[in-house]
Parts: structure tokens; C-alpha cells; sequence
């Protein structure tokens, strides 16, 4: 299902972006879709998105001097942190990290001045959190997302198997 759509699209633009990638010499592998490129790009995306820092885009970028992954999959994954949803996440992170520590939760204010007289107590277990949800969410979408490819492929080959010999039976009409 997958590579259809993405064969149909690339038969289209496949001379614009080859010129594109020739002219800046971007490494194929970042562009590449396959199984293992995709869902190191799902894991990666998912793992920098759940962490509160600025330019996550740029993190995905200098990661991939050590990971080799689909870089537009990644990047358009880091987005799932966006500015609507941070609070809600690193809300979660923080009393996530709070209960990990055994500390007790603060009234928390969305304010910059109570931020501002607070990070100290703050920061420990939003970052306890965060280790904990980027680790296990990005290690849980890399094998899901990984068992949903193959299954995907399997179910399109059992298919195409029923087909061919369906063809076969009915005498190739």
C-alpha cells in the first residue's frame, strides 16, 4: 500500500528531484523508502519530539551524521510536538518524571514568571520524563510501525499469490 503511493507520486516528480538531489548532493539513504529507512525515521522523529528543547528539526538533521533514516519522515514526525501541543506533553513528561523521582507534583501556573521562580524544581523531573516517554514511545513505534510494514507486505504477496492462482484456475481469462 505504502510503496503505491509513493510510486505513483515519484513517477511524476522522479526527473525534478533527481536533478534536485544531484545538484546538492544529498545522500540517497535520506530519501530513500524502504522499511528500515522509514521506521528508523518514525523512531527518530517520535524520539526528538518529546523532548523540550528548540530546533528539534535541527537535532534530526545532525542526527543523521550517525543514523542513517528517511530525513522528510523524520522531520515531519518531530512536528508532533508543535506549539499546540507541548504544554499537554511536557505537562505529562513532568508528573510522569515527578512520580519516576518520588517528588511531590507543584501547583503549576502557565505563566513565564512562575516558570521563571520555579525551574529548579521543574527541570529534574520534566527531563526524567522525557527520557522515559522519547525512549519507550519512539522503541514502541519503531517495532510497530516495523511489524505493521511486514505484515503489510506479506498480506499484499498472499494476495497476489490468491490472484495469480485464481488467473491460473479460471485459464488466464
Amino acid at each position: 500500500m505504502i510503496r503505491k503511493i509513493f510510486n505513483k507520486n515519484s513517477k511524476n516528480n522522479s526527473k525534478k528531484i533527481n536533478k534536485f538531489i544531484k545538484k546538492h548532493k544529498i545522500p540517497r539513504e535520506y530519501l530513500s523508502i524502504n522499511r528500515k529507512s522509514i521506521t528508523r525515521g518514525l523512531a527518530l522523529g517520535v524520539f526528538w519530539a518529546f523532548i523540550p528543547m528548540p530546533m528539534q528539526m535541527l537535532a534530526i538533521v545532525f542526527s543523521t551524521l550517525i543514523f542513517r533514516f528517511n530525513v522528510p519522515v523524520a522531520l515531519g514526525t518531530v512536528w508532533l510536538s508543535n506549539p499546540v501541543t507541548m504544554p499537554f506533553i511536557y505537562y505529562i513528561e513532568y508528573m510522569t518524571g515527578n512520580f519516576l523521582l518520588g517528588g511531590d507534583t507543584l501547583d503549576i501556573e502557565l505563566t513565564t514568571k512562575w516558570f521563571s521562580a520555579h525551574i529548579d524544581a521543574v527541570l529534574i523531573p520534566l527531563y526524567v520524563g522525557t527520557f522515559f516517554y522519547s525512549t519507550i514511545v519512539s522503541t514502541l513505534i519503531y517495532y510497530s510501525s516495523n511489524w505493521l510494514w511486514i505484515n503489510s507486505v506479506k498480506k499484499e504477496k498472499r494476495h497476489q499469490k490468491r490472484k495469480n492462482n485464481k488467473n491460473k484456475k479460471s485459464g488466464g481469462l
